[in-house]
């Protein structure tokens, strides 16, 4: 069946204004890490996109490795693309990075002008696209210069392969000396995009403040904690959660006391525990938006629907902080 937008999407959500550019982003975006590559069925990502786009969600975010096998996100969102946004495509604000390991050999991951441009063109070729709406720094390079790496981010921008240049997982200092760069080139960064949520504050020593200093956006990943700030483990560890699963949460890291505190101030509030999660990591004006991972649609709308919770009470936030004050990373 054709694929036609819903007429109300733009009044699903709010939009924010990334720093002091021209662009607007969803206060919620969807990120394509983790359930976009071949190992699950297109059909359900196909889904995922469709009533995201329906929900107000403009943004969709992607990077070079993602998937598995890597670069499978990409190629299976290149289809989606043509298929069903084609007529979509100057509604919706897509991004792509590079920095992490991607091919073999010494020009495969980190942030060469070599690799980082050879990535661009790959990813513009695997989504089928003439440019992508903003390119990433995935990390930062210890071995190459910043001005290497920054002069990069500009040559995609003035070859029309990009339209605006960001970075993710800068430090506050490595955030202020690459925008400093960047204006001196004349393509200014539009957005960071780092790691943040109620049980990871890093960004909040200096890094928040940089990128405001810079009239920057900030977007940031993984504001539930790779599922702990749901209630996915509110009665233990399920069998087929990520935390027995996956590589990147382990079963050791779960806090039964610390989300079931969580989760009754999130009831008192209306919301599931994810739902205030997200809405707490936007409650500062200085986060743009906040990315999402979605497994199915449900979830999706689940999440999505963090944007009509009420705004935190002083008396919440303190009760917040001192559940999590002992768990904190920062």
């Amino acid at each position: 069946m054709t694929y036609q937008a819903d007429d109300r999407r733009y009044e699903r959500q709010p939009y924010n204004r990334s720093g002091r550019s021209g662009l607007k982003l969803p206060a919620v975006s969807l990120g394509l890490w983790h359930n976009f590559g071949d190992t699950r069925p297109i059909e359900n990502s196909r889904a995922i996109l469709r009533r995201a786009f329906d929900l107000g969600v403009t943004h969709f975010d992607l990077a070079n490795n993602y998937g598995v096998p890597y670069g499978s996100a990409e190629t299976n969102f290149g289809r989606i693309l043509r298929e069903d946004f084609t007529p979509y495509r100057d509604e919706l604000i897509i991004s792509t990075k590079a920095g992490y390991d991607m091919w073999p050999g010494p020009y495969g991951e980190w942030g060469s002008r070599k690799y980082v441009l050879a990535s661009l063109d790959q990813s513009l070729r695997r989504m089928g696209l003439e440019y992508v709406d903003i390119f990433y720094s995935h990390r930062p390079d210890p071995q190459t210069p910043l001005e290497e790496t920054m002069g990069a981010l500009d040559r995609a921008v003035r070859s029309g392969k990009a339209l605006y240049a960001g970075i993710s997982n800068y430090s506050a200092e490595q955030t202020a000396q690459a925008a400093r760069i960047m204006r001196e080139l004349g393509t200014p960064l539009l957005i960071h995009q780092p790691s943040y949520s109620m049980i990871n504050r890093w960004i909040e020593n200096g890094l928040l403040d940089a990128v405001e200093e810079a009239g920057m956006g900030c977007i940031v990943f993984s504001p539930l904690a790779q599922g702990l700030l749901t209630d996915r483990y509110l009665d233990g560890v399920p069998a087929d959660s990520r935390a027995a699963t996956s590589r990147f949460l382990s079963a050791d890291r779960i806090d039964l006391d610390l989300a079931r505190g969580l989760n009754e101030i999130a009831g008192g509030r209306g919301q599931t525990l994810a739902q205030m999660a997200l809405s707490w990591t936007l409650r500062d004006p200085r986060v743009t938006s906040v990315l999402i991972g979605a497994s199915s649609v449900k979830q999706l709308e689940d999440n999505v629907a963090c944007v009509d919770g009420p705004a935190f009470t002083e008396d919440e936030l303190a009760a917040i902080d001192k559940i999590t004050e002992s768990y904190t990373t920062s």
